[in-house]
C-alpha cells in the first residue's frame, strides 16, 4: 500500500475533459525517476490508450526541473548490494516506458520548462510534441557518469542533422531551448510565462480535429535566436570531427581545428571528451552509429544488453566509480578503469553488444493499432 501511496504522489494526474495532466512530483530530487514513477507512468500511459475518452497527454514537472533523469543512485545501491539484476529491472521498464510513448496513439505534449537530461529526455523526446523554453537545460550527461546515453537515445541522438548526435551525446553539453528548437529536440519553443495559457487552451481540446493540438501549439511558439556562442553554430566544425570513425579520431581531428584558431569551445569539447569514462566514450559512439540504421525498438534492445553489462560490472566498473565521484561523494574525480582510450580494446567494446549470459533480451510490449507516426519508427 505504501509503494502504491509512493507512485501516486510521484505521479500527480488532473482530468481536464478529454486531456490529462501528469506532474512529475520530486522536486527535492529534480524528479529524478524513481521505479515507482515509472511503472506508475507506464500504466497510465497504457490505460489511457485503451480509454477513447482521453484524447492527449500533458506531462510537466513540478518545480525548476522536468527531470534531472533516471534515480541511478538506487540502481548503483543495488549493484554494491550484489544485486545488479534489480538494476536491469529498472532499466527494462524504464525502456518499455520508451517505447510505449515512441510508438503512442495519441499526442503527448511534454513541457520542458526547467532541466531535461537522461532518462527525463528518454519520457519526453519519443512524444510527439516537446515544448522548450527560456528555463530549458537539456543535456545526456551519461558519458561522465560511466554510463551511456541511453532511454532510446541511440535513436532520437543519431536523428539529428549531421553529426550532432555525436557531439551531445559523447560530450554531454547542455543545450537550451533555442538550440533544442533548432536542432529538433524540441518541436516548439513557448516562453514561461504563457504556459497557464497554453495548457488552459489544449484542455478545450476539439475532439473531432486531430490537428488540434499542433494548431495551438503553433499558434503559442517562437523562434528565439541562437546565442552567438552555441554550438548549433558550429554545426561544420562539429561534423567534420564527429564525424571520425574512432573516438581518437574524433579527439585529433579536433585538436587540429584548436591549432588552426584559438576557440574557447573547442578547448571545452576536447576536455569534457577527455574527463569522460573511455568505456562509456566508445560504446556511446558505436551505439549512437548503429542507431542511425535501426527502429526505435533494436535500439532500446540493444541498450538492454549493453545497459546489463555496464551493471554487471565483468568488463568495466566505471558506472559504479561514475556514481560514487559525481552523485555520492562529490570529489569529481573518477578513477576510470581502463583508464586511456587505446586501453578499451575493440574486443572489450564488442562485448557490450552481445547478450548477457543466461539474460533474457528486452521483451518490448506488442503494440496495435500504430499511427503512421509510430510505424515510421519501427
Amino acid at each position: 500500500m505504501a509503494v502504491e501511496m509512493a507512485s501516486q504522489s510521484q505521479v500527480l494526474v488532473e482530468e481536464k475533459s478529454s486531456v490529462r495532466i501528469l506532474t512529475l512530483n520530486r522536486p527535492k530530487q529534480l524528479n529524478a525517476l524513481s521505479f515507482h514513477m515509472i511503472s506508475r507512468l507506464l500504466q497510465l500511459f497504457l490505460a489511457f490508450e485503451e480509454d477513447p475518452s482521453v484524447k492527449l497527454v500533458i506531462l510537466k514537472g513540478h518545480g525548476r526541473a522536468f527531470c534531472a533523469g533516471g534515480d541511478v543512485a538506487a540502481v548503483v545501491r543495488d549493484i554494491n548490494q550484489g544485486n545488479w539484476r534489480l538494476g536491469a529491472n529498472y532499466f527494462s521498464s524504464e525502456y518499455m516506458l520508451n517505447y510505449v510513448m515512441a510508438t503512442y496513439s495519441k499526442a503527448q505534449v511534454s513541457i520542458l520548462n526547467g532541466i531535461v537530461m537522461g532518462g527525463g529526455a528518454g519520457v519526453s523526446v519519443h512524444g510527439r510534441f516537446r515544448i522548450a523554453t527560456e528555463n530549458t537545460v537539456f543535456a545526456m550527461p551519461e558519458t561522465a557518469l560511466g554510463l551511456f546515453p541511453d532511454v532510446g537515445a541511440s535513436y532520437f541522438l543519431s536523428r539529428l542533422p549531421g553529426f550532432f548526435g555525436e557531439y551531445v551525446g559523447l560530450t554531454g553539453a547542455r543545450l537550451d531551448g533555442a538550440e533544442m528548437l533548432a536542432c529538433g529536440l524540441a518541436t516548439h519553443f513557448v516562453p514561461s510565462t504563457r504556459l497557464t495559457a497554453l495548457e488552459a487552451d489544449l484542455c478545450r481540446i476539439n475532439l473531432n480535429d486531430p490537428t488540434f493540438a499542433s494548431t495551438i501549439l503553433d499558434a503559442y511558439t517562437q523562434h528565439p535566436r541562437l546565442k552567438q556562442q552555441s554550438a548549433y553554430r558550429r554545426l561544420d566544425v562539429i561534423d567534420r570531427c564527429f564525424s571520425r570513425r574512432t573516438v581518437e579520431e574524433i579527439i585529433s581531428a579536433l585538436e587540429r581545428e584548436a591549432t588552426q584558431e584559438a576557440d574557447g569551445w573547442i578547448s571545452a569539447t576536447i576536455q569534457a571528451l577527455k574527463k569522460g569514462s573511455p568505456a562509456s566514450l566508445k560504446i556511446s559512439l558505436r551505439s549512437i552509429r548503429e542507431g542511425r540504421l535501426q527502429g526505435v525498438g533494436q535500439c532500446l534492445i540493444r541498450e538492454y544488453r549493453m545497459v546489463c553489462h555496464v551493471m554487471k560490472g565483468e568488463i568495466s566498473k566505471d558506472f559504479v566509480e561514475g556514481c560514487r565521484a559525481i552523485l555520492v561523494d562529490k570529489d569529481k574525480n573518477p578513477k576510470w578503469e581502463p583508464r586511456r582510450l587505446e586501453d578499451m580494446k575493440d574486443s572489450m567494446v564488442e562485448q557490450y553488444f552481445e547478450r548477457v549470459e543466461r539474460e533474457d533480451d528486452l521483451k518490448l510490449p506488442p503494440r496495435n493499432n500504430l499511427p503512421a507516426l509510430g510505424i515510421a519508427k519501427l
